[in-house]
């Protein structure tokens, strides 16, 4: 079934849905140039109402499989591949990407020059785009155009969780008590990945993940010791509420963030945020650490950067173009990341906890 792809500028790639007709879709496109990961990436809450392009020819050699789902369901708006392979090869594998994508009501589209799609928004940047197995090239620019700005958005509502709940060590449940014995950490959910839990947890940390909505009131009433801000999609700067009370847990608790989490600690320190160009959508992007020179390839699923606030001290930047990529409160219990966080990283974390 002939697919349409249209961007706000005009620009019109074709292609062919492998999930059944698409009456229409839209939001950020994006790229992404890791090699292995699909259901990683679909899966992610940091890339709610994307669509996402990714550039490596063949996408679903290695079906679909529960261990490896960073969230409940796919989370992109739509994606965007050169060739879907329908009959994955994996002993793992429980479910095809397709039967997969159908299942959660996202539609995929192959035969697309994503060579073609990738240069272009590397030159020309990030924009929003629609997706159609009915409508014209002309009205799907028109509604790509009409789409709200960028920049100001968050899906986090979207994403987070509704109430209290814990990490078992295998899947979310209803929160009711801390475990004995461990370090008690309240996880914002901003759109937090199974795999952040399954770090934090396998440091000896007991996780009460909290709404994005939650009050620093309510997080100090659950006696959590430390907080972590997790990884999420959109603009920062939309959280205002958000960032205005994790000043107030940065006052006197031990808080580390990763990703989103980086982004709106750095805010609420006094530091601003800006949309990237193309932003940082791979597993190579050179990182180095300041304290050492070391250079570090990183994962990365982010559009927007910070600038570093008074009284911090950067420990990573981007090698590719300067950006902040990590950061520690000279005389506060604050550290981040902006790229996956590595278990060294929450151990540091938990060392922050008196």
């Amino acid at each position: 079934m002939r697919a349409i792809l249209a961007l706000e500028d005009g620009f019109i790639l074709e292609g062919v849905s492998f999930t059944g007709p698409i009456e229409l879709t839209g939001g950020e496109v994006i790229f992404n140039t890791t090699m292995i990961g699909y259901q990683e990436l679909i899966t992610d809450p940091a890339s709610a109402g994307q669509l996402l392009c990714i550039t490596y020819p063949v996408i679903g050699s290695y079906g679909i499989n529960p261990e490896d789902m960073e969230s409940g369901k796919a989370q992109v708006s739509a994606l965007i591949v050169k060739e879907c392979c329908k009959e994955p090869s994996n002993w793992r594998s429980t479910e095809t990407l397709p039967d997969f994508l159908v299942r959660c009501g996202v539609p995929g589209i192959e035969g697309v020059d994503t060579r073609a799609l990738a240069l272009h928004l590397r030159e020309h940047g990030t924009m929003r785009a629609c997706i159609s197995t009915s409508l014209s090239a002309e009205e799907l620019v028109a509604k790509a155009k009409a789409l709200p700005a960028i920049e100001g958005q968050s899906a986090v509502p979207a994403v987070t969780c509704t109430a209290p709940e814990r990490w078992n060590g295998e899947a979310r449940e209803a929160f009711t008590s801390w475990a004995e014995g461990k370090t008690k950490v309240a996880v914002y959910d901003f759109g937090v990945k199974n795999s952040q839990l399954r770090g934090l947890a396998a440091e000896g940390m007991d996780l009460c993940i909290v709404p994005a909505s939650f009050t620093a009131d309510q997080v100090k009433a659950t006696g959590a010791e430390a907080v972590f801000l997790s990884s999420g999609p959109g603009d920062p700067s939309a959280l205002k509420d958000v960032i205005a009370e994790v000043a107030k847990l940065a006052e006197t608790m031990p808080v580390a963030g990763v990703g989103l989490g980086h982004q709106l600690l750095a805010l609420a320190l006094g530091g601003t945020a800006s949309k990237m160009k193309i932003g940082h959508h791979g597993a190579n992007y050179p990182s180095r650490k300041l304290a050492t020179g070391n250079v570090i390839i990183t994962t990365q699923n982010c559009g927007f950067t910070v600038t570093a606030p008074d009284g911090v001290e950067k420990t990573f930047v981007g090698l590719n173009d300067d950006t902040v990529e990590g950061f520690r409160h000279t005389t506060k219990s604050i550290l981040t990341l902006q790229f996956e966080a590595c278990p060294k990283f929450y151990a540091e974390f938990k060392a922050l906890v008196k």
